[in-house]
C-alpha cells in the first residue's frame, strides 16, 4: 500500500474509529511486528519463541494504533516500533523469565573476566572464562545465551521508549559541544571494542548493527547456521561489555 493510500486510511479512523478500518491498519502494519520480534530474538537467542514475540508484539501494535496521533510530526513507524518492542519485553518480565541463578552468573563471568585480566593484561579468552569458572566451553556458552535475556530486560530505558511518541528531530536544538564529545568518545569506545573480536564476530556485529541485516541474511552471508549466528552475536556482545561499559545501552537499545 503507497502513503496516499495509507493516509487515506488513517484519517478514516480518525474520523470514524471504525472496527473494520483497524483491522486494516493491523494487517498493513503487521510486517513491522515481525521485524522488531526478530531483531529482539536476537538477544533473547533461543531462550523464547519467536512466534512468542511475534504474539506479544502485535499487542503493541493494537496499542499503538488506538493512541497514535497522526496530527503529530512523527512517523507511525518509529513509533509503533517503540510500542512493539515495549509490549514484548512487559510480558518476558510479568513471566519471570530471569531466574536468580541466572543473575549469580553474570556476577561469576564478570568477576572471573576481571580476575583473568588483571593477571594476563588483555582481553580473556572463552576457555580461560570457562576454566576459571569451573566449566565447559559449551557450557559457558549456554550461560552466554542466557544472560542475553537478563541484559535486554534490564534494560528499563528500552521499555520505558514505548510509553511516549518520540520527539520529532528535526526540531531539537543544534548540538552542542558536550554532545560531540560523547559522539568523540563513543566512537573510540566502539572502534577498541570491535578490536577484542575474531574476525566472524565482528562480521556479525557490523552486519547486524551497522547493515541492519537480519539473522537469516547474516547466515547467508557467513554461510553458517542462524543458531550459530546468534552464538557469535551473544559472545561478541559480552566481549564488548566490558569494553563498553556505560555506552553498551547504544547496541542493546537497537
Amino acid at each position: 500500500m503507497d502513503e496516499a493510500k495509507r493516509k487515506k486510511l488513517w484519517d478514516e479512523y480518525s474520523k470514524t474509529r471504525s472496527a473494520a478500518v483497524r483491522e486494516q491498519i493491523i494487517v498493513e502494519y503487521a510486517p513491522l511486528v515481525k521485524v522488531v520480534a526478530g531483531r529482539l530474538s536476537m538477544y533473547l537467542g533461543y531462550n523464547v519463541e519467536y512466534d512468542d514475540l511475534v504474539g506479544y508484539g502485535v499487542f503493541g501494535l493494537i496499542d499503538a494504533i488506538d493512541k497514535f496521533d497522526s496530527g503529530k510530526d512523527v512517523k507511525f513507524e518509529t513509533y509503533a516500533s517503540l510500542r512493539i518492542r515495549g509490549a514484548i519485553l512487559d510480558q518476558i518480565r510479568k513471566m519471570d523469565w530471569i531466574p536468580r541463578t541466572v543473575r549469580q552468573r553474570q556476577k561469576k563471568i564478570d568477576t572471573a573476566i576481571k580476575e583473568i585480566e588483571a593477571a594476563e593484561g588483555r582481553t580473556a579468552t572463552d576457555e580461560e572464562i570457562a576454566n576459571n569458572l569451573g566449566i565447559s566451553g559449551d557450557e559457558y556458552l549456554e550461560w552466554q545465551q542466557q544472560l542475553m535475556v537478563t541484559n535486554v530486560v534490564s534494560l528499563n530505558e528500552f521499555a520505558d521508549a514505548g510509553t511516549e511518541a518520540p520527539i520529532d528531530r528535526t526540531k531539537q536544538q543544534q548540538e552542542t559541544p558536550e554532545d560531540a564529545l560523547l559522539q568523540g568518545e563513543l566512537k573510540e569506545q566502539l572502534a577498541q571494542a570491535l578490536e577484542v573480536l575474531t574476525e566472524k564476530e565482528r562480521k556479525v556485529i557490523l552486519l547486524y548493527y551497522y547493515e541492519e541485516l537480519t539473522l537469516k541474511e547474516i547466515s547467508n552471508i557467513l554461510d553458517v547456521s542462524e543458531s550459530r549466528v546468534s552464538q557469535l552475536h551473544t559472545k561478541a556482545l559480552v566481549k564488548m561489555k566490558t569494553k563498553l561499559g556505560k555506552y553498551m545501552g547504544v547496541l542493546t537499545t537497537q
